[in-house]
């Protein structure tokens, strides 16, 4: 019969340690870095397309607020 204990003590308390060079960290970091500032691009380019058809998607609605309002402005003075 299996308990805790057996679970506990079966589990290596130790982490895998992996050495690289400076050259290789350097390396790494930079394509970390390069893929980051990629993201930061494209959330961008992302942001800036949804507030340019919201602003439109506005300004359309806009028009057609002042026009019925002109309508009713228009009925109301009859």
């Amino acid at each position: 019969m299996y308990s805790m204990f057996d679970l506990l003590f079966q589990t290596p308390s130790y982490r895998q340690v992996y050495v690289i060079s400076d050259s290789e960290m350097k390396e790494l970091k930079k394509n970390q870095h390069q893929e980051e500032l990629d993201e930061i691009t494209k959330q961008k380019v992302r942001l800036e397309d949804a507030f340019k058809a919201q602003l439109k998607h506005l300004e359309e609605r806009e028009k057609e607020v002042k026009k019925e309002l002109k309508v009713l402005s228009a009925s109301k003075d009859k």
